[in-house]
């Protein structure tokens, strides 16, 4: 019986094999023209940062940068400086060159293991990785220091508002769900008495991205929320939106805090407009 069993299985798998059954033909590869580079450099501070360097192949003698700051969730799988890759890699093919980065937010399990006394250092210490992260972007051969932008999300949008105020190299920001104060997320989570938990408040106040990013102008801000955003609620991101100056824009979408393809498109046009891209590239 064993053996009829087996005769009859292997007849249906012979049958299976045969609907995989395809034509050969060319390989027919074909070069995109977009390289994508897995690169470190040195942080402001020591250590090396990761990195995806994005570009159009070839020699470059006027190209728009974007530097892309990835969000936190450590629930998803693009919690990590791959966030935006694809999208990067759409405005390389106009013409653009993007670097996408580590930080120390890229690790899922930083957060809970973080060092909640050193918060305020390790946020200092992140902006000026920013900053590094834009000597690199601008080192690269044929990038125009006078057409750079800056995406970010979540803490990519925070801590991106604390680097308008200190860095004037970026001619566009793009942010995405970001909060007014930093306590707001450093203290989910906690159980702290009333007074612990104001002195997290009052040693964060400092960096507290609504104070910083009217800095940005006269460099154009656009803000996006989503109205099911249960970490940025309503008010928040008016605050936000209310400190920013002109020139600037803001859109709720319907989503949460990750928000959706429509953000994705509404931003990418956007900076198709702000740093004159075309698709002729």
């Amino acid at each position: 019986m064993r053996v009829k069993i087996f005769a009859v299985a292997a007849l249906a798998v012979a049958a299976l094999a045969q609907n995989f059954d395809y034509r050969k033909q060319a390989v027919d590869l074909h070069d995109t023209g977009i390289e994508v580079r897995d690169v470190t450099f040195a942080g402001a501070s020591g250590g090396r940062i990761g990195a995806y360097l994005v570009r159009p192949s070839g020699d470059l003698k006027s190209a728009p940068g974007v530097l892309f700051v990835h969000w936190y969730d450590p629930e998803s799988h693009d919690s990590n400086r791959s966030q935006f890759l694809g999208q990067a890699i759409d405005l390389a093919h106009e013409g653009a060159v993007s670097l996408l980065i580590d930080t120390m937010w890229s690790d899922a399990e930083w957060f809970p293991r973080r060092n909640r006394n050193d918060d305020f250092k390790n946020s200092v210490e992140a902006v000026k990785d920013l900053r590094r992260a834009l000597d690199v972007l601008l080192s690269q051969k044929g990038v125009d220091a006078k057409r750079v932008a800056y995406v970010g999300h979540d803490f990519g949008a925070m801590y991106g508002a604390v680097l308008s105020s200190v860095d004037r190299r970026v001619s566009a920001w793009a942010l995405q769900a970001g909060t007014t104060s930093f306590s707001d997320w450093f203290l989910l989570g906690t159980r702290l008495s009333d007074a612990e938990r104001q002195a997290v408040v009052d040693t964060l106040a400092p960096l507290d991205p609504v104070k910083h990013i009217a800095a940005a102008a006269p460099a154009p801000v656009f803000l996006q929320f989503g109205n099911k955003d249960p970490y940025v609620p309503g008010p928040r991101a008016e605050a936000f939106f209310k400190a920013a100056k002109e020139p600037k824009k803001m859109q709720y979408y319907d989503a949460g805090h990750g928000l959706n393809a429509k953000a994705v498109a509404d931003r990418q046009q956007w900076l198709r407009e702000q740093l004159k891209l075309t698709a002729a590239h």
